[in-house]
């Protein structure tokens, strides 16, 4: 698993049980490399015959979209990957699972994301996945970011698919859903995407940063008194996706 930093992620203790559950003989091993690193680093893990595929986190999941020799359907619209793949060619194939974990964990927790109004912090690659997957689901999706270019770009990029659903903002926008896919949070000292007291009375409120599992953020919008969703879920609701992708078990 490839990010900067690696200290926060779930998946590993996940995906290892999952193994075991499955008695595949496989461990998932997480790996802290800087973005002048990357494309080295991948070099040569693809030289590395016993290696199956790699996970990608936060900051890495645009670049390894232009490291993959293939992408599915999403990730060619989205930009981006969260997972790679080995080709019987050697190749990688990159997809994104981010944006159907997060739909998922909505809908398992009883919220409904079609016809939903969302505004979206975060047009990285977390976020153009999640803006994706809402907007297959059926969902108005406003997105911003603290660069403004990345907003358009990712909203031009998107709109022809989804005519009139998809608009970029230069901040946040009252919504149904409001979610932060930033990496603002990680950090004690980081400062809010958004302020929750600013939002209409039951706005739900979603984190994807898992670690800690109460957000600055979400302890802000359930003091505000409004419904709040947890980033986890959003990773648990992954583990068949990988489990179908990587053909395991």
């Amino acid at each position: 698993m490839l990010g900067d930093p690696v200290a926060q992620v779930r998946a590993p203790a996940l995906l290892n049980s999952l193994f075991g559950r499955l008695g595949t003989d496989a461990v998932l091993v997480p790996v802290e490399v800087g973005a002048g690193q990357l494309g080295d680093v991948v070099k040569g893990l693809t030289a590395v015959r016993n290696l199956d595929g790699l996970l990608v986190t936060v900051p890495h999941k645009i670049a390894c979209r232009e490291l993959a020799d293939r992408v599915t359907g999403a990730a060619a619209l989205s930009g981006s990957v969260n997972a790679l793949r080995r080709l019987p060619d050697g190749g990688w194939e990159g997809a994104n699972f981010d944006g159907e974990g997060f739909v998922r964990g909505l809908r398992a927790a009883g919220h409904e994301p079609g016809g939903a109004t969302v505004c979206l912090a975060g047009a990285g690659g977390a976020g153009s996945a999640i803006a994706v997957a809402l907007l297959r689901a059926g969902a108005r999706v406003t997105v911003w970011d603290v660069d403004a270019s990345r907003a358009s770009d990712l909203a031009a990029r998107l709109a022809p698919h989804f005519p009139d659903r998809v608009a970029a903002a230069p901040a946040h926008i009252d919504a149904d859903l409001a979610v932060n896919a930033t990496p603002m949070g990680l950090r004690p000292e980081d400062a809010l995407p958004f302020d929750p007291r600013a939002l209409k009375p039951g706005t739900l409120v979603a984190d994807i940063i898992m670690k800690p599992r109460e957000t600055a953020l979400l302890r802000a919008a359930r003091e505000a008194g409004l419904a709040i969703q947890y980033g986890e879920p959003m990773l648990a609701e992954q583990l068949a996706l990988y489990q179908e992708f990587f053909r395991l078990g």
